[in-house]
């Protein structure tokens, strides 16, 4: 599984996307640079409007970083929702600031995502991102993919002891474990970062159950985005916010105790 496949527009649409903004004089290039962030949603209401005849592919070329920077204003303007995310990330003692390149990072990966699970380009969704700047509630959703997609990445660091810790703290065990913890086990084999051997044999089935994967933060957005759809991730932030104790989490039973069973 390689990167985000964000540049899923072919190389010719591309160089012709940017002869297109090379041909835009340069005091027009500066002019656009000084607008004010908070004002750019309107002109970027009348620019897609503009070339709304255009190739798709050159909309998302000349919308792209336009887009992802306005929203990015927008989306630190809603405090509760970024605060309540916030508050779960340090519950779970995951380490991450929600700045704004985190933020504009995750607006491409959003819709990368959301387009794959589309079988779209990502320049045909990109079409709907104005609804994500007016729109209090799908930035709610957004925030919602944040929380879900850091918590499956917290799950995916894991080894396959600490899963079983994990999975023994749910009230739901069977359906936690179908959703999250086989998907999250097979995408580990199938990209050989924990390669199973002698299941049958104890201590070689401890030796791989206690192995920790070792995942760069490209290839952990990569393994969310190629295990689970938008809706999987988006939803396990919904319902870690809105359902007390849906993700019962103990650090110190999943990271530092001994268990006596292993499940299979």
């Amino acid at each position: 599984m390689s990167k985000f496949n964000y540049e899923l527009v072919s190389t010719t649409t591309s160089s012709q996307a940017i002869s297109i903004l090379e041909t835009i004089p340069v005091e027009v290039r500066t002019w656009a640079a000084s607008i004010p962030l908070n004002q750019r949603h309107y002109i970027l209401s009348l620019l897609f409007h503009l070339i709304s005849e255009n190739a798709p592919e050159t909309k998302a070329e000349i919308l792209d970083d336009f887009t992802a920077d306005n929203l990015v204003v927008k989306i630190l303007q809603d405090q509760v929702p970024e605060r309540l995310v916030k508050r779960y990330l340090k519950k779970f003692h995951i380490n991450k600031e929600l700045d704004e390149y985190v933020l504009k990072n995750y607006v491409k990966q959003f819709y990368i995502h959301s387009s794959r699970d589309l079988n779209q380009q990502p320049y045909f969704y990109l079409d709907s991102v104005i609804q994500l700047v007016h729109n209090a509630e799908e930035r709610n959703k957004f925030f919602y993919y944040i929380l879900g997609c850091e918590i499956l990445k917290m799950m995916f660091q894991m080894s396959w002891l600490q899963h079983e810790q994990l999975y023994q703290l749910q009230k739901h065990q069977e359906s936690f474990l179908k959703t999250y913890i086989k998907p999250i086990q097979y995408a580990h084999k199938i990209n050989k970062i924990i390669v199973p051997r002698h299941e049958n044999v104890f201590f070689a089935k401890r030796d791989y159950f206690i192995k920790k994967p070792r995942i760069k933060s490209e290839k952990l957005n990569s393994l969310v985005i190629d295990t689970f759809t938008t809706y999987t991730v988006t939803n396990l932030g919904f319902l870690i916010i809105h359902h007390l104790n849906f993700l019962v989490f103990d650090y110190d039973y999943i990271y530092n105790s001994e268990p006596e069973g292993i499940f299979t």
